[in-house]
């Protein structure tokens, strides 16, 4: 989409919106910044397109949950004047971003959901935060949040629940799902989030749009309260949401700390204009071993990796080793204290359906879960009793050894991508998600849904999303009845699933984000061409 200069448009250092700036919102990241800089566009006029956009969708949605509007106006004020004075603009002047609520913005409270921090107001910027507004970009508001960043589901007792933008009935994801549901909406073409377990992933294939998960260490989430709170072997990470892969490039450039300093990355970030698709070597799976895929999901998998076939990749049907070992690492290991966090961060606030599930679980005994374990055996609920075989491992003793197998995970996981038949791999195309947008409440039952996204925090690999298509009707579902709570949810999810978006992931070894960015990339270009493609142009609402 262009836009050109327009009649109306004043140069003055207070120019206002015209009529012809009602489609601003569609605009990418980088194509708003170039306008701005160009005098194009004013950065005023750009900030009250996408504020108009957000009052028009949020009524519907709930996925900004403070606004910021004022400051907002005055910043883009600011970045006129500079272009009219003929300052140099950073790179992202004039372009507006909104942040998932437990990432730190001066002045705006982060309450991860819970009602008692209503009022916590933060001094200062998180240091990804501060680099987006010292490159020029402009924060419109803080997104809703599952309670605690726990479950794929945006809703907590705070602020209420996030609907998906496709269909007011499911879930936008999460726990970053007020990002992903107001970036595909078009109230900003850009947004932070953070993911320990797909809590970027999910709200990006759920809405269609993308994100990015960076390698464990290159963009660390220090936020307070993320649960589990001080546990390091499977760090959360903070990571970007766009409407295009080109723009999580950019803004991955933008948050990068860059080499160096005990905390920061070891490698730079590299280029992903300097990877050449057609060397790359990719692995290929459908099923993750933990929950079957839907139709849709494997199409997905099946027409990307065609895509990158086409541009001369070399496609390899892989299996990743041991997916079931790495959920069970994910789910023993974030439980290792037994819930006495999570009760202790709850204190007297209510909780949610979900953490409530959660905190009276996960403190159980050994005895207890032994015969919780007996009960589901009998009962036929097989999904169940996986998950409770990863809890009780309270010990000191118990966490180290989870260590120990973890560590051990990752040298064999490293090893099979090495050993790939007729070389190694470059990347793996899989599902994001075994299934498409989960029902509003469907995450008690349904957890993650797999390891899709888990096993590359597991791993702590870089890993994103790129939506691919939507679920066209006729291909719902090929999942039989069961009697199995979660197989049985699993269905319900599928059933009237026609028109939600689907996205795959492509992951890459640590420290090579622009390799999948730049797969990612070749999917995206062949996926646009498809009427099935979820373009925000064609929301519902």
């Amino acid at each position: 989409m262009t836009v050109a200069a327009r009649p109306g448009f004043s140069d003055s250092p207070h120019p206002v919106a015209t009529a012809s700036a009602e489609h601003v919102w569609q605009l990418s990241a980088a194509r708003i910044a170039e306008l701005v800089r160009a005098g194009e566009m004013s950065a005023l006029e750009v900030v009250e397109a996408h504020i108009a956009r957000i009052e028009d969708v949020n009524p519907h949605l709930n996925a900004v949950v403070v606004k910021r509007y004022d400051a907002a106006r005055s910043e883009a004020r600011e970045i006129d004047r500079r272009r009219l004075a003929g300052e140099a603009l950073p790179p992202l002047a004039g372009v507006p971003v909104t942040i998932k609520d437990c990432i730190d913005v001066a002045a705006l409270p982060s309450t991860f959901g819970l009602p008692s921090r209503a009022n916590s107001i933060a001094a200062a910027d998180e240091m990804h935060v501060a680099r987006l507004r010292q490159a020029g970009a402009i924060v419109l508001g803080k997104t809703n949040v599952a309670q605690l960043l726990i479950y794929a589901e945006s809703d907590n007792p705070l602020y209420g629940r996030t609907v998906n933008p496709w269909n007011p009935e499911r879930t936008c994801g999460g726990s970053s799902g007020g990002e992903g549901a107001i970036i595909a909406a078009g109230g900003a073409p850009m947004g932070l989030g953070t993911d320990i377990g797909g809590s970027v992933r999910y709200p990006a294939t759920f809405c269609g749009i993308a994100g990015l998960k960076p390698t464990a260490g290159r963009c660390p989430d220090y936020a307070g309260l993320n649960l589990p709170l001080g546990q390091r072997e499977i760090a959360s990470q903070v990571g970007v949401l766009a409407r295009t892969v080109d723009d999580l490039a950019l803004g991955m450039r933008i948050i990068d700390p860059g080499p160096g300093g005990s905390l920061g990355p070891v490698l730079p970030l590299g280029d992903i204009n300097a990877v050449d698709v057609a060397k790359l070597r990719i692995g290929v799976y459908a099923d993750d071993g933990v929950m079957d895929s839907s139709p849709a999901v494997r199409r997905a998998v099946r027409e990307a990796a065609s895509a990158l076939q086409a541009v001369g990749a070399g496609i390899i049907e892989w299996t990743p080793p041991r997916l079931p070992e790495a959920y069970h690492l994910a789910m023993a290991i974030f439980t290792a204290d037994g819930g006495a966090l999570l009760k202790e961060m709850l204190g007297r606030d209510p909780a949610h359906r979900t953490v409530k599930t959660l905190r009276a679980v996960v403190g159980r005994s050994r005895a207890t879960l032994s015969l919780l374990a007996v009960l589901l055996r009998s009962t036929g609920q097989r999904a169940l009793l996986r998950n409770i075989a990863a809890l009780g491992n309270t010990r000191t003793v118990d966490y180290w050894r989870l260590c120990d197998r973890l560590l051990r995970y990752r040298l064999d996981f490293a090893a099979a991508m090495a050993a790939a038949p007729g070389g190694g791999l470059d990347c793996i195309l899989g599902p994001a998600c075994a299934l498409p947008a989960f029902p509003h409440g469907a995450t008690t039952e349904l957890g993650t849904a797999g390891v899709n996204t888990l096993l590359y925090n597991v791993l702590g690999y870089p890993a994103g999303v790129v939506p691919v298509t939507r679920v066209r009707a006729g291909e719902e579902t090929e999942r039989p009845p069961s009697r199995d709570i979660v197989e049985k949810m699993a269905r319900i999810c599928e059933l009237n699933s026609a028109g939600l978006p689907v996205g795959v992931q492509i992951a890459a070894a640590p420290w090579q984000e622009h390799v999948a960015l730049a797969a990612m990339r070749a999917v995206e270009v062949a996926a646009r061409r498809s009427e099935d493609f979820p373009h925000s142009s064609k929301l519902p609402t």
